[in-house]
């Protein structure tokens, strides 16, 4: 569509002089630090957001629909036969600004696009010789995706309508609290103020830190050591009270009940906690043969990014909680680690920022401490956002210690680059990473890293993908072939045990390697994972005595 058929009237250059030195704001609220006071936004199209913003705590974001460009307008006092600038910072595609009543010409600018960033869009307007009242308003374009607009202003001679107000001291902050721990620091949480420009950190009375925003991190502190903190706003108008006080711990002494190490070369299978149509296990009736054992799924609750576990004692055969409990201390006393699922097909569970990021911590701790759960398994189908699950599973670490177990299990489309969402987590959290084991199955045809496409259920496929992994940037012993363990487990994919262990053979020893053989061996592959140690168990148990000593036999 042409510009012409675009414009809402007529086009005017994007302006770039200043306004005069005795010129106002005639605007009001046009950083929408008072929500969308002084505005109206055609059937409910604008909201105000705290993220993304040009200055301040909000901007005005406008959702256009197939029938309603997202107008939102406010009516300015104006002075008669005067010139007035109107501007705004833009963020989205064809974002528009204008002005109608004029008394003259009606005037509008656009932009196509702000390419990712903040645009300063901006026109001029004439007032007739009786006008005292104009309409300034922005909007996007019919069926067009969301615009962002900050930093509104209309300067020219005072109308006589007034102005807005100089900003007021803000309120205290609230949610304050700690989020995570480490020998030597914590981090600080609250929730956003209106109307902030700014924070100051107190600890113990004693302000230490300024930031512009949640969380802080409170370095260069003592292990084993309670300190509280306060937090504050402020901005122009000055410094808001003080929030409540919160205590903090950091860690120190080491784990007094260390979960046991995974293996060097390890077995992971997923159990099911429903019943589908494999066999029904308890904890105690998994195979010996699996180091690792994923319980399979938490679920999500109303807050955001926390979890929740219910056992479905029910669909287990009246498998008790007590029970449940008892038979994962029996497999940690055994040298096996448990660890919690997060996900699956049907996983609800998201995880877009910090508060979420701290729930997700905070819940998946407090469920390793009440079930005897080493760790956690990242299975989300969904995708992820790597920065804030980065920041969840690091606070995590920080409350459970260096013994905590994280896998992963991503789809193949999820690890065909370092700069997907999962791959970026996983170099993220390098440090305290155990394994990715990528489900190899329900994919199609993927490329290899030799820039080959490989369709599943080959050697190839399960080689040329690993060595995606090997050569983005992880250890050997973060990455592990995840499979099916049995025709019954997928929907498609399954590769007999034979070729799993052909491509363990290959890729740790360079033998029995099919058309794509790795430049070179890895011989730290940490192993192989199923789904499901009940699917494996209906079948006979043939996919675990085949794999479980090909793993355990590894270099």
């Amino acid at each position: 569509m042409g510009a012409a058929t675009l414009a809402a009237g007529g086009l005017t250059a994007l302006a770039t002089g200043s306004a005069h030195a005795a010129d106002v704001n005639v605007a009001r609220n046009g950083g929408f630090e008072s929500g969308l006071a002084d505005w109206t936004c055609s059937s409910g199209s604008g909201a105000v957001v705290s993220s993304p913003v040009y200055a301040g705590a909000g901007a005005l974001k406008g959702t256009p629909a197939g029938q309603d460009n997202a107008q939102c307008s406010q009516t300015v006092t104006v002075k008669p036969n005067s010139t007035y600038t109107i501007s705004e910072q833009v963020q989205g595609s064809y974002v528009y600004l204008g002005a109608t009543g004029t008394g003259t010409q009606d005037v509008s600018t656009w932009t196509p696009g702000s390419g990712g960033g903040w645009q300063k869009l901006s026109t001029t307007f004439t007032t007739g010789p009786s006008t005292t009242r104009v309409t300034v308003w922005t909007h996007g374009w019919y069926g067009q995706p969301a615009y962002v607009v900050d930093d509104f202003s209309v300067f020219g001679p005072d109308g006589g309508g007034g102005t807005d107000p100089g900003p007021s001291v803000p309120g205290a902050p609230g949610g304050t609290a700690v989020s995570g721990q480490s020998a030597n620091g914590l981090t600080l949480s609250w929730n956003a103020v209106s109307g902030a420009t700014g924070y100051y950190v107190y600890q113990d009375g004693v302000r230490v830190k300024t930031v512009s925003g949640p969380p802080a991190q409170i370095t260069g502190l003592a292990a084993a050591t309670s300190y509280s903190f306060q937090v504050s706003a402020y901005n122009a108008a000055g410094e808001g009270p003080k929030s409540a006080a919160v205590t903090g711990t950091t860690t120190g002494g080491g784990n007094p009940n260390p979960n046991p190490s995974v293996p060097k070369h390890a077995l992971t299978g997923y159990w099911q906690n429903f019943n589908n149509g494999a066999t029904v296990q308890k904890i105690s009736d998994v195979s010996s043969q699996y180091d690792i054992i994923a319980v399979s799924f938490a679920d999500a609750t109303t807050t955001p990014g926390a979890i929740t576990f219910n056992l479905d004692s029910a669909g287990l055969g009246g498998y008790t909680v007590a029970q449940f409990k008892a038979d994962i201390a029996a497999k940690k006393a055994a040298g096996k680690s448990v660890i919690l699922s997060i996900g699956g097909e049907k996983g609800t569970i998201s995880v877009n920022d910090s508060a979420s990021a701290n729930n997700l911590a905070n819940s998946a701790y407090a469920l390793m401490q009440e079930y005897g759960f080493s760790g956690i398994d990242i299975d989300l189908e969904n995708g992820l956002n790597p920065t804030y699950m980065t920041q969840a599973l690091r606070s995590l670490s920080a409350k459970a210690g260096s013994s905590l177990v994280i896998t992963m299990a991503p789809q193949t489309i999820d690890m065909q680059s370092t700069a997907g969402g999962y791959f970026k987590t996983a170099l993220n959290i390098k440090d305290i990473l155990t394994v990715v084991n990528m489900q190899y199955y329900n994919s199609g045809s993927m490329n290899g890293c030799d820039g080959k496409v490989y369709s599943q259920g080959s050697v190839d496929f399960l080689t040329a993908l690993a060595c995606i992994q090997l050569e983005g940037g992880l250890d050997p012993s973060q990455v592990g072939i995840g499979v099916p363990a049995s025709p019954s487990g997928a929907g498609s994919g399954y590769v007999s045990p034979t070729i799993v262990n052909n491509a363990l053979d290959c890729l740790a020893r360079g033998t029995n390697c099919g058309s794509f053989k790795p430049s070179k061996t890895y011989p730290g592959l940490r192993g192989a994972m199923t789904w499901s140690t009940n699917w494996d168990a209906k079948a006979g148990s043939a996919w675990s005595n085949s794999v479980a000593p090909k793993v355990h036999g590894l270099p």
